[in-house]
């Protein structure tokens, strides 16, 4: 009886762990192409393209996340796949308002996308 107690006791953290581990969304790699505008903005007002290049740092340097908002309308919360977590601003702030490619793992939950930013760059206006 000792025994399958001890057994039980062994099983259950691995289970747990593993179960964890299952239950964890994962990625895909992917490239999006759309315009870096703040968050409030994308929501509230329906843009399909930043107001300008001005706005969209005014706001980001209030707080306001920076997204990336595709052709199709889908909006990229970019974020950080590490712990503790830290915010994007700064990596798309030098393309606030411009339309860029940006390549990195996407995650989807729940109709929301967001981005790990591994390459971002402005598209050329051609």
């Amino acid at each position: 009886m000792k025994l399958a107690s001890a057994a039980v006791r062994c099983a259950l953290p691995i289970l747990l762990v593993a179960a964890v581990w299952a239950a964890a969304p994962k990625p895909t790699n992917a490239t999006v192409k759309g315009y870096v505008l703040d968050s409030a903005c994308a929501f509230t007002k329906g843009l399909e393209k930043p107001i300008s290049a001005g706005c969209a740092t005014a706001c980001a340097k209030a707080g306001s996340p920076l997204v990336i908002l595709s052709d199709d309308g889908t909006i990229y919360w970019p974020i950080a796949d590490t712990t503790p977590s830290s915010g994007q601003n700064e990596k798309l702030m030098p393309f606030a308002g411009q339309k860029v490619t940006a390549s990195g793992k996407v995650y989807e939950r729940s109709g929301s996308k967001a981005l790990v930013i591994e390459k971002v760059e402005a598209l050329s206006s051609k």
